[in-house]
């Protein structure tokens, strides 16, 4: 029971009342908070949970913070650096799980709908992140929020229900070891809100399969890093939220005129495939499966060939034409890339966890050799049903395919099931069992290092990944830039914060808005992987870096340089520049590459799998490539030279720190002797 103020309060002085009171607010089951809004896209508070001892606490950062760190990636990484000690085991309670929004949340524009979740990873054991699209995102900022800060592990299944000012901890007793679709059900209608929006794990997440992922509205699937097994290990199934205010903004009208402008020419904007927006409603990432594979490289039977038979079969026009029931949203977005597709056989596939997108098609399909497009979709229902990260799963199979055609796994080690190439009932049972963490499945869920070990006799060279994250479905002896990119990345192998050099061969729509404007001039061959090309990498991913801190979707205009410095200001009503986001994102990276050199990574962890090096391509048209080792090498230590590294050790110097306003984090890694 828990007394009331009045009476706690007799006879106590003004200061001992405070006191009281305070403790009240932020130590009780539900906090009640009334806080003034910030002008400008941020609400000023970012909740702070404690699962263990169920307590709530706030924080209110004034004007400077926000714009030091902005949101998302940047937001992510300072609370890692500050506030997690090195060696801290990912799926302990010390580990912190951080909800980070971005000052474009939830503001009335196409691509406003995200937010970012990470922790330290449990799959990496470094630096983890991912971004999601849906609307929960836009929901949190409209309660009150731009991030909420998990620590510890509830001492049971729980769930954190929000309703603006009101926090509470509910019991999840019910909904472990239910579905995603079942737990939202069951949510929104103990709660009497059919409009209530959750983010959640599934089963996999409770079962800390090692890349199990974090989904938001079913459908939409914070996927890399693990981060549902982080959730799963803290007993935290879901966090449903309910807002009723408007996200603020500094020029409403500005912001009004830019999304009416979007919506009204969507047939004469680019997103950032080249395609109109208008060509990406019909068809979404899923367009890229054709040109990949008339380029060699569309990943197929376990990147052993970039091309795949099967392609036209597993393509978003085939798609379209067959079993997309209709185009799925995100908050705010007129674009509708979303696939959303029913099947009723052989396969039953719900239309509410959507469809697969390109990386889906690429790593079911291609990449374990199917061409079963009802299949694919039927392993895209089971991810989304069961928060598994669809990209490094697949990649989990198709190693594994691999393994038992070369002898090292057989039929004992799979439970009876034949493992081939092509085989969708294979792949299914194979996927199912992940989820269950049963037989095959549980070596398969401790992630690529660990299954690797574990069946030995050289399967290492099969288990293709980047600091233990399987790779998206790119292929680096397509795009080396890329290749690069994945190499050095925070997060190992990752296709969104990277450079695709195919996207630099010619002037066209997309290389004018998204390349000039940070200072690269020319189209550069997709090949090359010079100074030039690297220069590209460095400014592209920095962008990047900063959109993984605005928060924003890629694929959408607005998010080109002129268009989202524009956005940015009509939101915060600040003046910000194109210099000053770039080294927000520049900022972001370096962060992250902090925590991770405290954790023991240096650039010898910067590599990729030998299989590009070593293994050219049999046929189609990058027959005999392979990756250059030297040139590869001789392309990283620019990187690092052009990212202010240490070129020995890819960690960041100290005066790179200093001059990005980052004097504590070089003396948190002077403290651990980890400075160059």
């Amino acid at each position: 029971m828990i007394s009331t103020p009045s009476a706690l309060a007799i006879g106590k002085s003004l200061p001992e009342i405070f006191s009281i009171l305070t403790s009240l607010i932020y130590e009780t089951e539900a906090i009640h908070v009334n806080v003034l809004h910030m002008v400008g896209g941020y609400t000023g508070k970012i909740l702070r949970i404690n699962l263990y001892d169920e307590k709530l606490s706030l924080e209110s950062p004034n004007e400077s913070f926000y714009r030091k760190y902005f949101g998302g990636r940047a937001l992510i990484g300072y609370y890692l650096v500050k506030e997690l000690r090195p060696g801290v085991d990912p799926l302990g309670p010390e580990n912190l799980l951080i909800f980070a929004l971005g000052v474009l949340t939830g503001a009335p524009f196409a691509g406003s709908g995200r937010n970012s979740v990470g922790a330290k990873s449990p799959l990496t054991g470094g630096y983890g992140d991912a971004e999601v699209g849906g609307f929960w995102g836009a929901e949190l900022k409209r309660a009150g929020y731009d991030a909420i800060v998990v620590a510890g592990k509830a001492k049971g299944p729980t769930y954190v229900l929000i309703k603006d000012d009101q926090v509470r901890f509910k019991d999840a007793s019910h909904i472990w070891g239910k579905t995603t679709g079942e737990a939202e059900d069951i949510i929104k209608k103990e709660n009497s809100d059919r409009n209530i929006r959750i983010t959640q794990i599934g089963p996999a997440g409770e079962r800390q399969v090692r890349y199990a992922c974090i989904i938001n509205d079913l459908s939409h699937a914070a996927g890399r890093c693990g981060l549902g097994a982080v959730m799963g290990s803290k007993n935290l199934r879901a966090i449903a939220v309910r807002g009723s205010r408007d996200v603020p903004v500094a020029e409403p009208e500005k912001v009004r005129e830019m999304s009416r402008w979007l919506a009204q020419n969507l047939d004469k904007t680019y997103h950032v495939s080249g395609r109109t927006t208008i060509a990406s409603r019909d068809l979404g990432t899923t367009a890229a499966v054709p040109g990949l594979n008339a380029a060699g490289g569309l990943p197929t039977r376990n990147f052993t060939q970039g091309t795949f038979e099967g392609a036209e079969s597993i393509s978003g026009q085939r798609m379209r034409d067959t079993i997309l029931l209709e185009r799925g949203t995100c908050f705010a977005c007129p674009i509708f890339c979303k696939r959303v597709v029913k099947v009723d056989e052989p396969y039953k596939v719900d239309p509410r966890y959507g469809g697969p997108e390109y990386e889906t098609l690429a790593s079911f399909g291609s990449n374990c050799g199917v061409d079963d497009l009802k299949a694919i979709s039927k392993a895209n229902e089971i991810c989304a049903a069961n928060g598994l990260d669809t990209i490094s799963t697949g990649v989990a199979i198709s190693f594994a395919i691999e393994c038992y055609s070369r002898g090292l796994l057989t039929s004992k080690d799979t439970g009876g099931i034949e493992l081939a190439f092509g085989d969708a009932s294979a792949m299914i049972a194979v996927l199912n069992m992940i989820v269950e963490r049963k037989g095959l499945g549980r070596l398969l869920g401790d992630g690529p290092i660990s299954a690797a070990k574990q069946i030995g006799r050289d399967s290492e060279r099969y288990a293709l990944h980047v600091k233990g994250q399987p790779l998206p479905l790119h292929e680096p002896r397509l795009k080396p830039g890329m290749g690069i990119g994945y190499a050095v990345s925070v997060t190992g192998a990752d296709h969104c914060h990277n450079l695709h050099d195919t996207q630099c061969i010619q002037e066209g729509p997309v290389f004018i808005r998204d390349f000039k404007p940070l200072g690269m001039l020319q189209p550069i061959p997709a090949d090359d992987l010079g100074p030039a090309k690297i220069r590209y990498l460095v400014y592209h991913t920095n962008w990047r870096h900063f959109q993984n801190c605005a928060v924003i979707c890629y694929f959408t205009p607005q998010t080109a340089p002129k268009e989202l410095v524009e956005m940015t200001n009509a939101i915060t009503g600040w003046n910000v520049s194109l210099w000053e986001l770039m080294k927000i994102g520049e900022k972001a990276a370096n962060l992250a590459r902090a925590f991770n050199a405290r954790e023991g990574f240096t650039s010898k962890h910067d590599s990729l799998p030998d299989r590009f090096f070593t293994e050219p391509f049999r046929e189609g048209p990058l027959k005999g490539v392979v990756l250059d080792r030297m040139k590869f090498e001789r392309a990283k230590t620019i990187y690092y030279g052009m990212m202010g590294w240490d070129k020995k050790t890819g960690i960041p110097s100290a005066e790179r720190l200093h001059e990005l306003d980052l004097s504590w984090v070089a003396d948190e890694l002077g403290k651990y002797e980890k400075l160059p």
